[in-house]
């Protein structure tokens, strides 16, 4: 027999903590339960600076259990299928979970295998990548003892969590090569699959400018498929009007990696999943965050379809906006009228103490918070990033305290 809850909630990253916390702030006598069967919670976004050698990566990680609600019960097991016809989930264990209304958001998947020679080769052999908890000190250990050569640095054509990231790390380490007086002896390469440093004008005209101050040489529509360890060497193919044109091959004695990303796979292969989508995102209303097909049934975050940045500052003004319009649903049985505009931010490390903090909408326009040109470097924004921000998280986003 199935176990049935009022509404069931599918990952605990940020935003599935998020939601469920901030659900039973406005509503105590909710019967949630939150489907998540990882014991640590991590705090990526200090991932850039840990892989920098400015954050210590024991500070950047959590037990599960702090965040979780003693109102919410804890069923600590994956995710294996859904059944949105019956209202239904399959745990991994084969247990059934019924609902009355459904959350879904197990957060976006690390696609390694995508680039052929990637996996098991990353946090080894000047092969580094910010983008895991375990290799991200190594990130740190390649660029300190650089002395002089090529250092590349790859983004792939996918959309990933937190855009700037791939840029981020190479524009501190090029800082560190600068300041130990290397980086003349160092060629510095960004091999990107997109086509441009970043998607606002506002805030690309200043990276541009931190790119040729660090002499770093940019190669867009470049998009790495192979990586040969023992050479040394990684494989991009050229696109041109979204088709090959070339294959280029380039030596490198440090790379960093940005691997592939996409919906999890048991979200690819669900009825939730956008119909003939590329990444397989949970298809949803972009300003409602209800699924386009189960009413029941709402998304947020990485894993959905939202065409915004992945960030956790998106999913700061997300959270809200689809709790109450389920909230409503349970209410009064219809959608509420709050409305989500595609609000992210991406606080841009440009250096050591140098930050440009990038804030917009769905339509690219900036939606700035302070009363200066965010557009500029600055110190304070960097403390906002390295002091500010991880205690906001840990001490109040995740609890549901600091959404709106």
């Amino acid at each position: 027999m199935a176990t049935h809850h009022q509404i069931v909630f599918v990952g605990g990253g940020n935003a599935g903590l998020s939601a469920v916390n901030y659900a039973l702030r406005l509503n105590g006598k909710l019967d949630t339960a939150l489907v998540e069967p990882s014991e640590k919670h991590y705090y990526q976004p200090a991932w850039t600076l840990v892989g920098g050698g400015a954050f210590d990566i024991n500070d950047t990680v959590r037990n599960e259990a702090e965040f979780i609600s003693p109102k919410t019960k804890w069923i600590k097991e994956k995710c294996a299928s859904f059944q949105p016809d019956l209202n239904q989930i399959t745990l991994g264990n084969g247990e059934k979970i019924t609902y009355d209304y459904l959350v879904v958001t197990p957060g976006i998947q690390l696609d390694w295998h995508k680039v052929k020679g990637l996996a098991g080769n990353v946090g080894k052999n000047g092969i580094c990548s910010n983008y895991s908890f375990e290799t991200a000190p190594y990130t740190y250990e390649c660029v300190k003892n650089l002395r002089g050569g090529k250092a590349i640095f790859h983004n792939p054509n996918t959309p990933v969590k937190c855009g700037g990231a791939p840029h981020k790390i190479m524009y501190l380490a090029s800082d560190f090569w600068r300041k130990n007086e290397v980086l003349n002896e160092t060629q510095v390469h960004y091999y990107s699959g997109m086509g441009a440093i970043f998607a606002v004008k506002k805030y690309a005209d200043t990276l541009l400018q931190v790119i040729d101050r660090y002499g770093i040489k940019t190669h867009f529509f470049h998009n790495m498929i192979e990586i040969n360890a023992d050479k040394k060497e990684a494989t991009f193919d050229v696109y041109k009007d979204g088709k090959v044109v070339d294959r280029v091959v380039d030596s490198y004695d440090m790379i960093h990696v940005t691997p592939p990303q996409s919906a999890p796979d048991f979200i690819k292969n669900s009825p939730l999943s956008v119909k003939e989508g590329p990444f397989g995102w949970i298809d949803v209303d972009k300003f409602t965050m209800q699924h386009n097909r189960y009413k029941n049934i709402f998304s947020c975050g990485d894993a959905s379809s939202l065409p915004t940045s992945k960030t956790g500052a998106a999913i700061r003004k997300q959270v809200p906006a689809m709790v109450k319009n389920l909230l409503s649903m349970i209410d009064t049985g219809k959608i509420g009228s709050e409305q989500y505009g595609g609000y992210t931010s991406c606080p841009l490390v440009t250096g050591y103490g140098k930050l440009v903090l990038a804030e917009f909408d769905y339509n690219n326009v900036p939606m700035e918070t302070f009363p200066f040109d965010q557009s500029k470097e600055r110190y304070s924004m960097y403390f906002l990033k390295k002091q500010v921000l991880p205690r906001l998280y840990f001490g109040q986003i995740l609890h549901g305290r600091a959404q709106g």
